[in-house]
């Protein structure tokens, strides 16, 4: 029997350490690998080549899109694996009309943003950020022992998880294990579904005004675009923190530095709108405000969860199995 073919897309300078030397080992030992270079561009003879011969096409970050043009040279194509997270951006609706299964690590990239929301939630419940600016300012224990004394600290603190989504199911999680109040807003999870999850479901403006800690977990969709806005900002706790570990155009940016500019609360940034501020951008340098390069995502060595969660998808499909991580044409409207 003529075991399928596999072909790679991906752009190697944006996916170091996702398909290791062991799972590149793995890979062909499953199914031929028409070239270990990973295709960028698929208007090229060579990629056109590859394109014609290959069954499986394992993509990542900067993967070509793909549409009924590229599938028109990919006669032979049965399944897509994406080794990263969402596949909003690299296929179309003609993917799926063709009848070609599509598959996704979304599942590994949770995890390491988890984490970060973990450690973020964590941080912002002892000041650790205040503290470490007052110790650097003094050179001395005089002012942190007092703020010691202050109501700080995670001990029953309020969290609002704003979206139970993969990640945010996976934050809940994490947080059950200590001791926080959880809250909830995501008006597609039922009365029960929120008990199961050992949750309080409640309306966005609730969550906004109890919440000490608001994290965002929701997708960008027409809907939730700007979903906190002035108005929600407004309902939030003095010395609250907000959390965004989701998508920058969740959040009005503009009356989001003006919150912050009055030092009401503080954030705790990972993702903006644009996906990098402006060179002039306050955010930068407020120093209520925390921010990172979008890296609360798969980076480094945690790229090789997705690596094996899409070899081992390959694995499931070559050998007959269901697909853990399959997505199908209806779920492209409400995926992040």
């Amino acid at each position: 029997m003529t075991l399928p073919t596999v072909a790679l897309a991906m752009q190697p300078e944006r996916t170091r350490h996702v398909l290791t030397p062991e799972l590149l080992a793995r890979l062909g030992a499953l199914a031929p690998i028409l070239d270990q270079r990973p295709m960028t561009d698929f208007a090229d003879e060579w990629s056109q080549r590859l394109l014609a011969e290959a069954q499986i096409l394992v993509t990542g970050w900067g993967a070509p899109f793909i549409d009924a043009a590229v599938l028109a040279r990919a006669p032979r194509l049965r399944l897509i694996v994406h080794a990263a997270g969402t596949i909003k951006g690299l296929v179309d609706e003609s993917v799926f009309d063709a009848g070609i299964r599509v598959s996704h690590a979304a599942e590994a990239n949770a995890v390491p943003v988890a984490e970060f929301t973990l450690a973020a939630v964590i941080f912002a419940g002892k000041q650790v950020f205040r503290f470490r600016d007052v110790y650097a300012a003094d050179r001395g224990r005089e002012r942190t022992q007092i703020l010691q004394g202050e109501a700080v600290g995670n001990h029953r603190r309020t969290v609002g998880i704003v979206g139970a989504s993969r990640i945010g199911r996976r934050v809940i999680e994490l947080l059950r294990l200590l001791d926080y109040r959880l809250l909830l807003y995501d008006p597609l999870v039922k009365d029960a579904e929120a008990m199961a999850l050992e949750v309080e479901k409640v309306d966005l403006d609730t969550l906004m005004a109890r919440s000490d800690i608001v994290s965002l977990h929701a997708p960008l969709l027409p809907e939730t675009r700007h979903m906190i806005d002035n108005r929600q900002l407004a309902l939030m706790k003095d010395g609250a923190t907000l959390i965004n570990t989701a998508r920058g155009a969740l959040v009005e940016e503009a009356a989001l530095i003006e919150k912050l500019q009055s030092g009401a609360i503080n954030a705790m940034i990972d993702v903006t709108d644009p996906e990098i501020p402006d060179e002039n951008s306050p955010l930068y340098d407020l120093p209520n405000v925390f921010l990172t390069p979008h890296i609360a995502g798969a980076i480094g060595l945690e790229r090789i969860r997705l690596g094996e969660m899409a070899v081992d998808e390959v694995a499931r499909f070559l050998e007959g199995r269901p697909l853990l991580f399959e997505v199908h044409k209806q779920d492209l409207g409400r995926m992040a």
